[in-house]
């Protein structure tokens, strides 16, 4: 089982792709999925692919079997990982007129998020926001 639990964490960790008010790191979701799922997934979704939406879907299907625990943080991890995904999304939005005004060298080798997060004088409030929300501050 301790297998799984690291792998479930390693795949949640990465996904390019909670009714909770904040944006919580993936691997605090995952470390929750982890703890309260873990034996649940093993049990009743093997063989599932590990991506968000299928874990989810299994988490649904079996809910009968599933335990309370697992049933009462799963959504919570999961509503969580998709705002950290929604505002990781909004940065580039959110960061583009700071990013032209302040990072033009690093835009033109494609680092300029590197450069945002380093945080040069002038950035927007709302690209700051941005930045702590989507996790790279």
């Amino acid at each position: 089982m301790n297998r799984f639990r690291l792998l479930l964490l390693s795949v949640v960790i990465f996904l390019p792709s909670l009714a909770a008010a904040q944006v919580i790191k993936f691997e605090e979701a995952a470390a929750m999925l982890a703890a309260s799922c873990g034996k649940d997934l093993d049990d009743n979704c093997r063989g599932v692919n590990f991506d968000a939406g299928r874990l989810k879907d299994c988490l649904v299907r079996n809910q009968d079997v599933v335990s309370a625990k697992c049933q009462a943080d799963y959504p919570r991890a999961f509503a969580a990982l998709q705002a950290r995904i929604s505002a990781r999304a909004a940065v580039t939005k959110q960061c583009q007129r700071d990013a032209d005004k302040f990072c033009a060298e690093e835009q033109k080798e494609g680092r300029s998020l590197q450069c945002l997060i380093a945080g040069p004088r002038g950035v927007s409030a709302n690209c700051n926001r941005a930045l702590s929300a989507g996790g790279y501050r």
